[in-house]
């Protein structure tokens, strides 16, 4: 009679032998490894060969490379006033808003008066801010006549505009500007003391927040027009 131990080595089917499948996947390993060095040893002599024979014309190219590189570079990390230019289809809402975001304060009013521009109803979009600007960023003239007060305020997402902007736009568009209309502008969001005091102007505001400035940056209707 068998022993348990004998039975556990003689019993039950016996699993396919690995060593020369192992060998293949190596083997297969080693050759694709092999290809990608020759491949890159063949770069390397048909670069230096073109730096040899054309050494200007490969200086170029190389520097375009270069300067294409770093361009995507700067676009993926939101660096690029990518929300300036006309875009074909949806926009990422959020990489707009993180360009926007990157920008200094100064660079934003000029953003925001450049993407005014882009609608047809705007005479001129004049960057009025400083010092003693008196809550006017960017000054919009419409082709009707109608002139248009804009305060920017790029903020990180965690500042919100509160109700203090709200009423010192408000104190200063009609009586200082000679505005017709004032508009708020923002990368962030708005407070709800900020929308509620907005809400109980004769006159309200219009306020634009991230979302909307994304909306408008893809294509969306100019809030004056809305």
């Amino acid at each position: 009679m068998a022993t348990p131990a004998r039975r556990r080595r003689t019993g039950g089917t016996r699993r396919p032998a690995t060593g020369p499948r192992r060998r293949t996947a190596r083997r297969r390993t080693r050759e694709a490894a092999g290809q990608r060095a020759i491949g890159a040893v063949l770069i390397l002599v048909t670069v230096l060969a073109a730096i040899r024979e054309f050494p200007v014309t490969t200086g170029i190219v190389a520097a375009l490379a270069l300067a294409a590189a770093v361009l995507v570079r700067r676009v993926r990390t939101g660096r690029i006033r990518l929300p300036l230019l006309r875009t074909t289809g949806r926009a990422d809402f959020t990489h707009s808003i993180a360009a926007y975001q990157h920008m200094t304060g100064t660079q934003f009013e000029h953003a925001i008066a450049d993407l005014a521009r882009r609608d047809p109803a705007v005479r001129s979009a004049t960057v009025a801010g400083g010092a003693n600007d008196r809550a006017l960023d960017v000054l919009v003239q419409l082709a009707d006549g109608r002139r248009i007060a804009v305060q920017c305020k790029r903020y990180a997402p965690s500042h919100r505009v509160g109700a203090p902007v709200i009423y010192a736009v408000n104190g200063t568009y009609r009586a200082y500007h000679r505005c017709d209309h004032a508009l708020i502008v923002t990368t962030s969001a708005f407070t709800q003391d900020a929308q509620r005091a907005n809400a109980e102007l004769d006159h309200p505001l219009r306020l634009v927040d991230g979302r909307a400035l994304g909306r408008w940056v893809s294509g969306g209707r100019p809030p004056w027009s809305t």
